[in-house]
């Protein structure tokens, strides 16, 4: 089945990890869990990564939509 639209592979990807980047560099990875229409995004298990290294553990985090530049599987 080929996706005809962004959120249907968001909803693919729904309880699985991702990766998370921001337009100011960061990086976040957990379990997606919730989005909405604007791309809004809920992690659970979140990580905070810099250099491939674990900065911090965040537990559950929203992200709003207008700061991320790519969500992709991990």
């Amino acid at each position: 089945m080929v996706e005809s639209r962004p959120l249907d592979a968001l909803n693919r990807a729904r309880d699985k990890k991702v990766i998370v980047e921001l337009k100011n560099g960061k990086q976040y990875i957990g379990a997606l869990k919730a989005f909405d229409i604007h791309i809004n995004v809920v992690l659970e298990d979140a990580e905070e990564r810099e250099n491939d290294e674990v900065k911090r553990k965040l537990g559950v985090i929203f992200i709003r939509g207008d700061t991320i530049t790519i969500i992709s599987p991990e």
